[in-house]
């Protein structure tokens, strides 16, 4: 402790790694790095961007079209953000341990979130599809018949939850061999 108020050297360890940063000039270790390395927060972007990049390809087998606009999307298939909070949980239960109470916040929010994605999400995004075919049979004169439509896919099927979660699996897992 005292060591580190008197900036000799502070070593913090994040994830399975040890990163030092050193505050005094006269040592000859190498300074920080400007990214930490986390295991769990890398685990969590890289299942979120693999599911936005599927999407495309889900489109294609579904609708027999290229979308590049889906990687941007919500909704669809598989779900990203059940991929995201299960390689997170995924990654955090491998690093700390699945007692740890960081593990238990992790899985809490996960289960929060693919539930909101295939039940209120998904009921918002089908109350929209009602929304916007009442609205198209106003009459032109009518002041919403010029109105922009909603959103329509902003859910998740459970299938396309469970798939996302468990391509989460599948990246959180791989992630922590890759150590």
């Amino acid at each position: 402790m005292e060591a580190a108020a008197a900036g000799d050297l502070v070593s913090s360890r994040i994830g399975p790694r040890t990163i030092t940063a050193s505050s005094s000039s006269s040592s000859s270790s190498s300074p920080a790095p400007l990214i930490p390395y986390n295991l769990p927060l890398l685990s969590a972007l890289l299942a979120c961007s693999l599911a936005q990049f599927l999407k495309i390809f889900t489109t294609w087998y579904k609708e027999k079209r290229w979308d590049s606009k889906r990687m941007l999307d919500s909704g669809g298939m598989p779900s990203s953000h059940s991929a995201t909070v299960t390689a997170l949980a995924v990654a955090v239960g491998l690093q700390e341990g699945t007692g740890s109470p960081v593990f238990a916040i992790v899985v809490v929010l996960a289960c929060v979130v693919m539930y909101d994605a295939s039940g209120v999400r998904l009921h918002a995004g089908r109350q929209a599809e009602l929304l916007n075919q009442i609205v198209c049979e106003f009459p032109p004169e009518h002041p919403l018949s010029s109105s922009r439509p909603l959103r329509e896919l902003l859910g998740h099927t459970p299938l396309q939850v469970v798939a996302g979660a468990i391509l989460g699996c599948i990246v959180g897992y791989l992630m922590r061999n890759t150590d």
